[in-house]
């Protein structure tokens, strides 16, 4: 073979195998070698037949090129090439390296069926699976859209990464399945802490069935606190519901922090912000008054409020102790919720062990929403 065939065989090799795992390139060297003809005309032969998809032939015609004799240095290494680029082609004759690059060829090629099916189960058998394949099989499901697959086939593969845990996430959601994405979004938040996703999570959260004005506005907060707040509408919302809850002190909050980012209308703020001044100053003339009451009641609920407001306050010792008071009179109309107000208190101080422990005291038998909330303040305890 003359300088300038074995030049195009180079590039052929090159421009075909450059993106396929495992393969071998022509060097430099070689391409200026002389092959003589008859070992180049196999090895040409080959390829073709490899392009047209027909590995038999194409290692028949290799086999042939190694028969002549005498091979030389440059003509050996040629043959070896020529094997790697029909391996990535075909499959045909390349061990673990030649059924990678069929994979991964495939892969590129959009033929994502061989992919999930015959080139993975090779690759198996050739025990030359790795962490990047398996992803790429997710991935093959879910561009052929078998979003089910790739749920099931993400959730076999034991500790996920970032990008894993992603595409579950999408998998799950194009599959309208609530709880894998719940679950990855929480593993998302948990594992890398990222805004994006506890917008994500928080989002995922407003969706609960049956949630009440409490849950909407512990949403509200963690929604606060992660830097998540999504608007206008939000902190409107965010400070009527403290408003209307007996949280005057923290719907200033909400209503400051919203006309400070001009993302809450000036005089629609201005009004919700006097609202809740006004609110709070009649509420902290009673606040003696009421506390004495919480005291002197027979269960423990009245206390329990007074340590949400406290907390509301930012006045986290004095809400902790209030809502422990409430916790051991007992008698709570909403036990679960109690301990939702323990967790808060113990965020407030910075205690998070506690509040993760106060959060698992809630019941499995509290309703779907509150076992919700509660495990919202779980992450943030244990990411904050």
């Amino acid at each position: 073979m003359n300088s300038s065939k074995l030049r195009t065989l180079a590039a052929a090799l090159l421009i075909t195998t450059a993106t396929a795992t495992g393969a071998v390139l022509m060097t430099t060297s070689a391409v200026e070698a002389a092959v003589r003809a008859a070992v180049g005309k196999a090895l040409n032969e080959a390829i073709n037949d490899a392009k047209n998809g027909n590995g038999s032939a194409a290692m028949a015609k290799i086999h042939e090129a190694e028969s002549v004799g005498g091979l030389t240095a440059a003509e050996q290494q040629a043959i070896a090439q020529t094997k790697e680029y029909v391996a990535a082609k075909t499959g045909a004759g390349g061990g673990k390296t030649g059924t990678q690059a069929k994979f991964t060829n495939d892969y590129l090629a959009g033929r994502y069926s061989a992919v999930v099916g015959p080139d993975a189960d090779e690759l198996r058998k050739a025990g030359a699976m790795t962490g990047e394949d398996e992803l790429l099989i997710a991935q093959a499901y879910y561009l052929m859209h078998n979003y089910e697959d790739c749920i099931r086939h993400i959730r076999a593969m034991g500790r996920l990464s970032q990008q894993e845990l992603e595409l579950l996430n999408r998998c799950a959601y194009e599959a309208h399945d609530t709880a894998a994405q719940q679950a990855a979004l929480e593993q998302l938040v948990v594992d890398f802490n990222q805004q994006k996703y506890w917008a994500d999570l928080l989002d995922n959260a407003d969706r609960t069935s049956g949630l009440n004005n409490q849950d909407t506005l512990d949403i509200y907060r963690v929604r606060l606190l992660t830097g998540t707040m999504k608007g206008k509408a939000d902190f409107e919302t965010a400070t009527e519901i403290a408003i209307q809850l007996g949280f005057p002190v923290e719907a200033q909050a909400f209503a400051q922090k919203g006309l400070d980012t001009k993302q809450l209308d000036a005089d629609r703020g201005a009004r919700l912000l006097n609202m809740a001044k006004t609110q709070s100053a009649t509420d902290a003339g009673n606040f003696a008054k009421a506390q004495a009451a919480a005291n002197a009641a027979k269960t423990g609920d009245a206390l329990v409020k007074i340590g949400d407001q406290l907390w509301s306050q930012g006045k986290y010792q004095d809400s902790l102790e209030s809502v422990k008071a409430g916790i051991a009179k007992g008698g709570l109309t909403n036990a679960d919720a109690a301990q939702i107000s323990l967790a808060r208190a113990y965020i407030g101080l910075h205690q998070r062990d506690a509040a993760v422990k106060a959060l698992a005291a809630v019941t499995k038998e509290a309703p779907a929403h509150t076992q919700a909330i509660a495990k919202l303040w779980s992450i943030f305890a244990r990411t904050h």
